[in-house]
């Protein structure tokens, strides 16, 4: 075998691998992407947002403060 068709074979050989290789990369940034818009859909069915969570903990923060208020104010405590 001369020099040219070892370097054909090899160069065959590494550009097949490096093909391989690509479409793997390809497949995976695939199924990222559609992970990706799943996720986008379901979070917020899931967990709840940041500024939801406060206004609901402010509101029972403020029922807590009245209900101490009425039990402070109540004229048969001991």
């Amino acid at each position: 075998m001369d020099y040219q068709t070892l370097l054909n074979i090899g160069l065959t050989l590494v550009s097949s691998v490096m093909g391989w290789f690509a479409r793997e990369l390809w497949a995976a940034v695939k199924e990222l992407k559609s992970d990706l818009a799943k996720l986008r859909e379901d979070l917020p069915k899931m967990y709840v947002a940041k500024d939801d969570y406060k206004d609901d903990i402010r509101e029972l923060k403020d029922m807590i403060g009245k209900i101490f208020d009425k039990l402070d104010n109540k004229s048969d405590k001991s």
